[in-house]
């Protein structure tokens, strides 16, 4: 694994020869959120990727992003060759409206032995890959937990015994993850992977979606629509490629080095027919009423 290449991704180049700590974690897993984005813009391009860590590593390495599979699973390929205790699982994240499950949609890491201050246990979630979650590592213990201007909650799990339940803030973009204590290797995301990259019904594959987060808050981009949740709320729709193009660049830290010009043009009218679909199907919104005379 290209160690080097992937810590100067993150610009944390100090780190190759600094011992495993809770300290160098939360720097590792902050780092991971600003400067990789979570994307699935390979499907929209019509490119296959696995679930294979190094693939998923050499990929960030060149400048993108991906969902959890490969992000966490990278992370913790980049721990490893570090030197940290880190433990993958099988997770399940549920949408707001749906009924909690362990269905492997999502792969989740914690890591042992980091004794803090706030963690003397020195157990914690490790997860780069849940989009607008969370921003550093979380005490793998039970309690309410502010990050920026969200707050998470962690509990033990009521659908996996022994297993853990994270609730995700009120404004964020799913409900919670619930996960289990058992060890898993990357095969277990295989099937599910292939589902979620080219099923009609994934929403991976029905929106172009990326995520990034930082201290203040988080950007997303669905489709066309560009939004800031946290300090400086708002929300634009890009019209035009150039807008597009350039947001990925600025916003997500995506010049997309990788995508040539006819690729991109392919993509951009894709995704502009998805959103005059999207358009065409919104109901508009009700009419103001008319005045008294």
């Amino acid at each position: 694994m290209n160690v080097v290449g992937y810590l100067h991704r993150l610009g944390l180049l100090s780190l190759l020869t600094s011992p495993p700590s809770a300290e160098n974690l939360r720097a590792l897993h902050v780092a991971h959120v600003e400067r990789v984005t979570y994307e699935a813009l390979e499907i929209w391009l019509g490119r296959t990727t696995t679930v294979d860590p190094l693939e998923s590593a050499e990929r960030i390495i060149g400048g993108r992003g991906g969902y959890c599979y490969h992000l966490n699973g990278a992370l913790s390929q980049l721990l490893l060759a570090l030197g940290y205790d880190v433990t993958r699982h099988v997770g399940g994240v549920q949408n707001r409206g749906a009924e909690p499950g362990i269905t492997g949609n999502h792969l989740v890491l914690t890591a042992s032995g980091l004794p803090s201050a706030d963690n003397p246990g020195g157990a914690w979630l490790v997860d780069v890959g849940l989009g607008d979650a969370l921003h550093g590592p979380l005490p793998l213990m039970e309690g309410v937990y502010q990050q920026g201007p969200f707050r998470y909650g962690l509990r033990p799990s009521e659908i996996a015994p022994g297993g853990w339940r994270l609730d995700h803030d009120p404004a964020g973009s799913f409900a919670g993850m619930d996960f289990g204590p058992a060890p898993t290797a990357m095969s277990a995301f295989t099937a599910m992977h292939e589902h979620l990259s080219t099923s009609p019904e994934s929403g991976f594959v029905r929106i172009a979606s990326l995520q990034r987060r930082d201290v203040s808050g988080v950007d997303s981009l669905r489709g066309l629509v560009l939004t800031r949740l946290g300090v400086g709320t708002h929300s634009i729709t890009l019209e035009t490629s150039g807008d597009y193009y350039a947001a990925l660049a600025d916003v997500f830290r995506l010049p997309l080095d990788d995508v040539t010009t006819p690729e991109k043009d392919a993509l951009w009218r894709r995704l502009h027919a998805a959103h005059e679909s999207w358009l065409a199907a919104t109901p508009p919104p009700p009419s103001a009423p008319t005045p008294a005379a």
